[in-house]
């Protein structure tokens, strides 16, 4: 599993080892947490470093990789497109390149809701045009347009999964969010009602009901829950797709801040801050086809519910996972093979 020692892989790393998969992680640690690993087989090392991908898929016996390990920032892309390319579709290309070479043929890929650009109806389908207003997002497509010519070539199936806002933390509470620096607004906005720097809110004058975006904030222990699904949906034989992982309901930035203070009973100071290239108005997701042919169905969709059992990491965990990172950018997180019960 690419990317997992970071925060949707780890999840999914734990989800996988309780339905009773083998599980190997290798990550770089850039953004990553060892201690996220939860003890996991770990290979610390390179995305794009094909032949160290191909040892781990190796010495690992992988029938399938699941790959999170790309940079999140969608403002960052905007001013650093060489980078996002470089990381997200480079280190794609190479762990699809290694998986060739050691006849693993089983991928499924962390994308985005990104993909889809300035939405012309909402909830978003899957049907609908894929057309990126920001370098993240085009990396993600990029990686997904590549799929169906390696699936002709060299025979990996693949599912991609379309993610939404991706928020909340474990619910046994071993693992949680933590980034250096921190985009996401449910941290953010936690963190500014334990004392923090204030929460900014980008842009008040979108065409929304309170002038605030509107996002499909869905758990990351359902998420989780969904790439376990894409794996057996794989191992079952069936082809290659994509699937939106949405909760079909969208929130604002100032629901959010609502839900916050209601579960913490404190205020959660904020500041006015100018919009933030590519970002639409609003975001959240039609799930009808992931709900008909998986059976997935978000155990855990209630935004407060989200954003309670972040609290309850985050306060139990002022200060993350407390490791020394070096971190070149804002990670997803590292490479993570998942293989089934005894291998290959």
């Amino acid at each position: 599993m690419t990317g997992g020692a970071g925060y949707i892989g780890s999840h999914s790393a734990k989800a996988l080892r309780r339905t009773g998969h083998r599980v190997v992680i290798f990550d770089n640690l850039s953004a990553g947490h060892r201690e996220a690993a939860l003890g996991a087989p770990f290979i610390e090392g390179e995305v794009r470093d094909v032949d160290a991908v191909r040892r781990a898929i190796r010495e690992s016996g992988a029938e399938a990789v699941m790959h999170f390990a790309a940079w999140l920032d969608v403002a960052a892309s905007v001013r650093d497109p060489v980078g996002y390319y470089r990381h997200n579709v480079v280190g794609a290309l190479a762990t699809l390149e290694a998986m060739a070479a050691e006849a693993c043929r089983q991928f499924v890929f962390s994308s985005s809701c990104a993909v889809y650009g300035e939405p012309l109806e909402l909830p978003l389908g899957e049907t609908h045009p894929t057309r990126p207003v920001s370098a993240y997002g085009q990396t993600k497509l990029a990686v997904e347009q590549a799929l169906p010519h390696f699936e002709r070539a060299y025979g990996i199936r693949s599912v991609s999964l379309r993610y939404f806002n991706a928020a909340g933390a474990d619910p046994d509470g071993e693992l949680g969010e933590d980034h250096t620096p921190e985009i996401h607004a449910v941290p953010r906005a936690l963190g500014a009602a334990q004392g923090g720097p204030p929460f900014e809110i980008f842009g008040e004058d979108y065409p929304t009901p309170d002038g605030t975006c509107l996002r499909d904030y869905v758990h990351v222990a359902d998420l989780a829950d969904a790439h376990v699904r894409a794996l057996h949906h794989l191992q079952g034989g069936a082809a290659s797709t994509a699937y939106n992982v949405g909760t079909e309901r969208p929130s604002s930035v100032r629901d959010v801040l609502a839900a916050v203070e209601r579960v913490t009973g404190r205020a959660v100071p904020t500041r006015d801050a100018p919009r933030r290239p590519g970002d639409p108005a609003a975001l959240y997701a039609s799930a009808a086809r992931i709900r008909e042919e998986l059976g997935w169905v978000p155990a855990r969709p209630a935004l407060e519910t989200i954003v309670a059992d972040a609290w309850r990491w985050h306060a139990a965990h002022p200060r993350g996972f407390e490791t020394p990172r070096h971190r070149a950018g804002l990670r997803d997180g590292g490479p993570d093979m998942a293989a089934g019960p005894g291998g290959r």
